[in-house]
């Protein structure tokens, strides 16, 4: 099985393969193995999106007490537990079951990761503006992630170069930004 790496969601990838596992062990147990279904993940809103369709409309999932003794319906428990909405629409060519988590980003479109982030996304933009060629789309120029990563590799090096003509230490400044990476990142995550 091919595990779920939504990209720039690092913070709810456990929670959602947690979830898929559990939609569609829902579809195994209750609708029966080999059931034609499809997995859907999209953005909706701020939340990370995750469907399973499948061709049962009398199949419903149920929520029961996880104290009961009762093996069936501990799954959506678990899903209840660590989303934050989920729900069933009823279709006429089956039903999707679906559970939704918040993922911290700031717009759909957009991004976690706090001011440092929003400056390096806003100077990668500006940098691949002048060196990368970058489509306009609907009046905005879009950096999508392998640019940014292009771009950010070039930044990296051209900064270097300034560091080195201006006689300062390249390994040195980047020590030091490695360190001052890493002690942010260690803030971040509590």
């Amino acid at each position: 099985s091919k595990r779920i790496k939504p990209r720039g969601l690092h913070e709810v990838a456990e929670t959602a393969q947690l979830c898929v596992s559990e939609l569609v062990a829902n579809v195994i147990t209750h609708v029966g193995a080999g059931t034609p279904t499809t997995l859907a993940l999209a953005m909706s809103g701020t939340y990370l999106r995750i469907e399973v369709h499948d061709p049962d409309a009398r199949a419903l999932p149920t929520l029961l007490d996880p104290m009961t003794d009762s093996e069936s319906g501990r799954g959506m428990a678990l899903v209840d537990a660590v989303v934050d909405r989920w729900g069933v629409q009823l279709r006429g060519d089956g039903k999707v079951t679906w559970c939704e988590l918040a993922t911290g980003l700031s717009s759909p479109h957009g991004h976690g990761g706090g001011p440092g982030v929003t400056r390096a996304e806003a100077m990668l933009g500006m940098y691949g503006a002048l060196r990368l060629p970058i489509r306009p789309i609907s009046g905005h120029t879009q950096l999508n992630v392998a640019m940014a990563e292009e771009a950010a590799v070039v930044v990296i090096a051209d900064v270097l170069h300034w560091l080195r003509a201006h006689g300062c230490d390249p390994d040195e400044a980047l020590d030091r930004a490695q360190l001052r990476f890493e002690v942010e990142g260690a803030g971040s995550a509590n």
